[in-house]
């Protein structure tokens, strides 16, 4: 496999299908999606019938060149020929994965998703998340490998079982996390999520019973409280939220699920990269480090060491500005974003 850096064309060995390793080595604890295998199956038959080599490059890892043009015709026949609205989303979903994936090649870290030689893996300090939280990531799939996203800081930091990603449309991941839902129980689930038809809950409301801790200070009870982050531009984000309430009323015949609203969120450090719509709007790290903050001001969690775990999301999104500010000097680009009106947020 050749790989050229920077914006140029990245080339691929197509003949190599994805493996558990492969898959599980971005920051997945899932088996690999079938979808997904079919995706790169598919591009490897059509790269063979065309005599075209797979390339990939620019903002994103995107198809280039003629298999670009050709692979388009070809997901453009296949899209159409789907005529239910779960197979659409999830034939979508699959595909900007798949390409994702074999563009990151041999080209990104598959732990920091940055270019290997900006790669900033040895800065971080993992540290663990008090075991009755878990996080879940629900990300857009144009946000899978992304160099500037901010959820995958929180695997990175916890750990793939503390902080779990489920893609949006990927049938595997989101049938692993609603059956964790259904283990915990409905009032175990939280959405970080401005709905705007009900009114959320604060962190405050949030109940932490039924468990004791043994002489390590370990949780006894197995139950979690899961906490989901969507993780996908605000444009992308209300779609993602009405899949969640479809999800949530199958799960348990109710129409809204539980929101929750922050007290301190805010403009973070990624904000001079990767700017918010808004200065009360955040990135998904930074929403979750004001969550684990405002949690610890609950006096029965003060002693478990939220505000530090907190701590340590917030220097990771220092770590990631840096990584991408060194990255972005020396490849002649622009330091200084101008505001959107659809970046990724909570």
């Amino acid at each position: 496999m050749a790989a050229s850096r920077g914006r140029g064309a990245r080339f691929v060995d197509g003949g190599q299908a994805v493996s558990l390793k492969e898959w599980q080595g971005w920051g997945t604890s899932s088996p690999v999606p079938l979808m997904v295998s079919q995706v790169i199956e598919d591009l490897r038959s059509l790269e063979a019938d065309a005599g075209s080599t797979m390339s990939f490059g620019g903002l994103g890892g995107k198809l280039q060149g003629n298999f670009r043009v050709q692979e388009d015709i070809k997901n453009r026949e296949v899209y159409r020929s789907l005529t239910d609205y779960e197979e659409k989303l999830q034939f979508y979903a699959a595909r900007q994965v798949a390409c994702r994936l074999l563009g990151s090649r041999g080209y990104l870290c598959q732990k920091c998703w940055i270019a290997m030689e900006d790669c900033m893996c040895s800065k971080l300090v993992k540290c663990p998340l008090w075991q009755k939280i878990r996080f879940w990531l629900y990300m857009h799939p144009k946000e899978f490998l992304r160099q500037n996203n901010t959820g995958k800081l929180l695997w990175q930091l916890f750990g793939v079982q503390a902080a779990s990603l489920c893609l949006f449309g990927i049938r595997e991941h989101e049938e692993i996390m609603w059956d964790a839902f259904r283990k915990s129980g409905k009032n175990m689930v939280w959405f970080l999520y401005p709905n705007q038809n009900v009114t959320p809950m604060s962190v405050k409301d949030i109940i932490f019973d039924n468990y004791s801790t043994n002489s390590e200070g370990e949780t006894m009870d197995q139950k979690q409280v899961n906490f989901v982050l969507i993780d996908g531009t605000w444009s992308n984000s209300a779609a993602m939220y009405r899949r969640l309430k479809d999800g949530w009323a199958a799960a348990w015949g109710e129409k809204d699920p539980p929101c929750i609203s922050l007290l301190s969120t805010g403009a973070s450090v990624m904000h001079k990269l990767r700017p918010q719509p808004a200065w009360d709007r955040t990135c998904t790290a930074a929403a979750a480090a004001s969550l684990l903050s405002e949690l610890h001001g609950n006096p029965d969690l003060r002693s478990l060491g939220l505000d530090k775990q907190a701590e340590e999301v917030e220097n990771a999104l220092g770590i990631l500005l840096e990584a991408l500010t060194i990255r972005r000097l020396r490849m002649g680009r622009s330091i200084t974003r101008r505001r959107r009106h659809n970046n990724n947020c909570i």
